[in-house]
């Protein structure tokens, strides 16, 4: 997983320096002034500790994910 900033020029997402396979699904999102997200310093925290897992591979697969999630309900 990577994280990028690009611009958008002529309707499309710009990312200097980002190679992408033709076709690769990408996630993008956008600042909406009237949803903005706050966090907290230690949500923000959790948060990049997250990404860091996921940048090192530590993650778990879909199936893992939702049958934590039926235990939890």
């Amino acid at each position: 997983m990577q994280v990028a900033t690009g611009t958008v020029v002529g309707g499309k997402v710009v990312v200097e320096g980002l190679d992408l396979a033709e076709g690769e699904t990408v996630t993008v999102l956008t600042h909406e002034p009237e949803q903005e997200v706050h966090l907290s310093p230690e949500e923000e925290a959790e948060l990049l500790e997250a990404i860091a897992e996921a940048d090192r591979g530590e993650t778990i697969s879909a199936e893992e994910l939702f049958a934590r999630l039926d235990r939890i309900r």
